[in-house]
């Protein structure tokens, strides 16, 4: 028997026999299984056994966003991938990795409890801004990216454009050019220079919501998107974050850029694979299309619920992507002096 609050039963007794292949749930043990909130592109829930508690995410093959998106379900597999290998280079960073099923697309990690793993993303929306942790952040990316650079063979095992081009570059920066015809060649040019670029394992979705602040550091989830990439994209995709929390009415600005600050500084000490202003000129002119693609893409942030937020953005980003910028702290104080 299985209990869910969410799962078909049909579903819950599928998974409960992986479970036990897995060796996750013992002959005639009975799951609860919980919905937890998060993502638009994977179902997650809490597995409550007699013994024991950890999540189980399975990837949809249609996210849960308004308009149509459909990115392919194997990415799951890239994730755990992702998981076993970045473990070995932090194993603090990223959640234990328990069971894996790639026929039903779904993996096993361990549960790491809330109250001890706060949310980035929960603590930036509520102005409480740590430049250390932010430079924690960055110190982890950059020696994922530096470790990654040097170890032959990725770039095979981690050859996942087919999952990167519709989840990452067609809702984020060809949606965008989409919407903004006008930029539309540079926009294309970004997206062509990103997918061509294969220097480091990225992860893909390096947001707040998916770093939590763990008890020895960040905690990287959500590595659906991962693939041999250019690294450029995970730095870019995570400071945009630091820039649209300082969109908000009301919101000063200046502590988020302390954190990108921190960021950008602790990551650069961590760059040996390539030219450190190669680099910086590939993210500064991918931060804008990103930018301005958290209102006019396919996955626009909830936070910015006002017009005038939104035309902030468009203000910042359009002439950004005109005319790019190489230098990504001259773009977090224009930002602020806006």
């Amino acid at each position: 028997m299985a209990h869910s609050d969410h799962l078909s039963e049909d579903a819950a007794l599928t998974i409960s026999a992986a479970l036990r292949r897995m060796g996750l749930l013992g002959p005639g043990e009975e799951a609860r299984f919980t919905a937890l909130t998060g993502g638009v592109s994977s179902d997650i829930h809490l597995v409550e056994t007699p013994s024991r508690r950890f999540c189980i995410k399975r990837a949809l093959a249609r996210l849960k966003v308004a308009a149509v998106w459909e990115a392919p379900t194997n990415r799951n597999a890239a994730e755990a991938a992702w998981i076993r290998q970045v473990g070995q280079w932090l194993p603090d960073g990223v959640p234990t990795l328990l069971g894996q099923d790639e026929q039903l697309g779904l993996f096993a990690m361990a549960f790491l409890p809330p109250e001890l793993n706060p949310v980035w993303k929960v603590d930036l929306l509520a102005q409480r801004v740590d430049a250390t942790f932010a430079g924690r952040v960055g110190a982890d990316l950059g020696l994922i990216h530096a470790a990654s650079a040097r170890q032959a063979g990725l770039a095979a095992r981690f050859a996942n454009d087919a999952t990167f081009q519709p989840i990452r570059i067609e809702p984020y920066l060809i949606a965008t050019a989409r919407a903004h015809p006008d930029l539309a060649g540079k926009i294309e040019a970004v997206a062509t220079r990103t997918l061509a670029n294969k220097k480091a394992l990225i992860h893909g979705d390096v947001s707040p919501k998916n770093i939590l602040c763990g008890q020895k550091g960040p905690v990287f989830l959500d590595a659906e998107c991962a693939c041999f990439g250019d690294p450029a994209f995970d730095l870019a995709f995570c400071l945009n974050h630091l820039l649209l929390k300082g969109a908000r009415r009301g919101v000063p600005r200046a502590a988020y850029r302390g954190a990108f600050e921190a960021l950008v500084s602790a990551y650069f000490d961590r760059i040996d694979w390539e030219d450190r202003a190669d680099l910086e000129a590939r993210t500064a002119a991918l931060l804008p299309v990103l930018f301005l693609a958290r209102v006019d893409g396919k996955s626009p942030v909830e936070y910015l619920a006002h017009a005038d937020e939104r035309e902030a953005v468009r203000r910042f980003a359009r002439p950004l992507i005109a005319d790019p910028q190489q230098d990504l702290i001259a773009i977090a104080n224009a930002w602020i002096r806006q």
